[in-house]
Order: structure tokens, then sequence, then C-alpha cells
């Protein structure tokens, strides 16, 4: 516990320091690779995910019309 009251002397001359210190109990440290590693792999699921929109929303592949796909129209005169 590095709590309490720190006291120096050199030649003659005395200084003190009072600490006040809480310790996390659930802490995790953080450090460079730690944050390079969130950061890849923040970057790679980002692009896994714009991948994965653009295959299952992309493009027509020479798609033909089913039978199915037409509508039919209801003739209406009166709105001709």
């Amino acid at each position: 516990d590095p709590r309490g009251l720190y006291v120096c002397e050199t030649g003659g001359r005395r200084g003190s320091l009072q600490v006040h210190y809480r310790m996390c109990q659930n802490c995790i440290e953080v450090d460079a690779p730690t944050i390079s590693g969130i950061v890849i792999a923040d970057v790679v699921a980002t692009l896994f995910l714009a991948v994965a929109v653009y295959c299952i929303s992309g493009h027509d592949r020479g798609h033909t019309s089913r039978a199915s796909d037409r509508q039919n129209l209801i003739s209406n005169e009166l709105y001709q």
C-alpha cells in the first residue's frame, strides 16, 4: 500500500510528501500492443462486414425474369 507520509532528508533539509493512492481491484493494463490489436481487429471486422454486405446486396448476375416476377396488370378503362 503506497499511501502515507514520505519524508526525505538531505544535507540538513527536510521535505515531506503526503500520498493518497487508490488501487483499482479490477483494472486491466492497456499497453500499445493491446491497443494496436484492438484497432487491427476492428478494421478487419469492418472490411469483412463491408464485403459481406456487397456480396449479399450486390449486383445482378444476368438475372432473367421468371413468371413470378411479372406483374399482371388489370385493365381498367376509367384510368386509361
